[in-house]
């Protein structure tokens, strides 16, 4: 057990029950002798009840300011924000001119008063506007983007990474491709539709030249409906939906995990091309078959799909399947 004792104490617990437990026919005198104490320390223990020191702060604090104007002090602080300085010299103008700076310090700590940035920022979050909740999507709304990749020692250009990622699962399928033309996204969005287990409803894109004519040599704003991602998602009742321009964190989703991929790059050295593409494409299945992440409830990408498929299985064409643990 532990047992707090004052630094002075000339007596332990145990004595001390002892001189409670001593016979009335036995002085003070004689216990003080018995025990090596003096007699206020016979006379302090003997008639109380408990064997432990009693607490040692003062009952009635020692203050500059009477409890009407500590109120005052403390109204001041939250209404007008006033630092501890020109609180004191307020303080000193129209409460108590001899009020020292560690009494108006000691009062705000024993009101427990906050500090004047944690003020700042309950007013700042009270101005803000009431958050709002990320929408509940189900499987089938992917987020696709391009990343450049390094050129390799046995490459004579840079190749281009394709990313689609699901925005209720976040399962991720990529794929490098040589070039960044209309039809490598097409071919890349058909590799997608079939490595997909669900079925896909919506595409969400930036406007490059890749996805969208969008931003035409004519000036038109609107999609012409002749790009080969538009013809393929028409095809398959894919709405194909673009970010707004120069507002690259629409596609958010996306670009956070092509910083996984910036992390994989830089952490690691590559002797060829085909180095690198293993690399990445463990590191994808990693990423989806073993990396908990904690906006799935610390399931995996598979995990959370699999858990929709049993849920809603309307919106699969085929089965989930687990892999594996990695190697050893």
């Amino acid at each position: 057990m532990d047992i707090k004792l004052h630094k002075t104490a000339t007596t332990t617990p145990r004595i001390r029950h002892e001189i409670q437990q001593a016979p009335a026919a036995v002085s003070d005198s004689e216990l003080a002798r018995r025990y090596n104490v003096s007699g206020p320390t016979i006379a302090r223990w003997r008639y109380r009840t408990t064997q432990y020191d009693r607490s040692h702060t003062r009952h009635n604090l020692l203050t500059t300011l009477s409890p009407a104007q500590e109120e005052i002090v403390v109204a001041l602080r939250e209404y007008l924000r006033l630092s501890l300085d020109d609180l004191l010299t307020v303080a000193r103008e129209f409460l108590h001119p001899d009020l020292s700076r560690s009494a108006l310090e000691r009062l705000m700590k024993r009101r427990e008063l906050p500090s004047l940035a944690h003020l700042r920022q309950q007013e700042q979050a009270a101005q803000a506007p009431p958050h709002k909740p990320f929408k509940r999507y189900e499987p089938g709304y992917i987020h696709v983007d391009v990343k450049y990749l390094p050129q390799m020692p046995d490459e004579s250009r840079k190749r281009y990474l394709f990313v689609a990622i699901d925005r209720a699962t976040r399962w991720v399928y990529l794929e490098v491709r040589e070039h960044q033309s209309a039809h490598d996204a097409e071919v890349f969005l058909r590799h997608v539709r079939e490595k997909a287990p669900f079925n896909i409803k919506t595409l969400l894109t930036d406007n490059g030249k890749c996805f969208t004519d969008r931003f035409a040599a004519g000036g038109e704003r609107r999609p012409t409906g002749k790009h080969k991602v538009d013809r393929l998602c028409e095809s398959h009742a894919i709405e194909h939906r673009l970010i707004r321009p120069y507002r690259p964190q629409t596609n958010g989703m996306v670009e956070r995990f092509n910083g996984r991929i910036s992390d994989v790059l830089n952490t690691h050295r590559f002797d060829s091309r085909e180095d690198l593409e293993s690399t990445l494409k463990r590191y994808n299945w990693l990423y989806n078959h073993h990396i908990n992440q904690k906006a799935l409830h610390h399931r995996t990408p598979i995990g959370e799909m699999k858990r929709w498929q049993q849920e809603k299985p309307e919106l699969f064409w085929k089965r989930v399947i687990n892999h594996s643990g990695p190697d050893t």
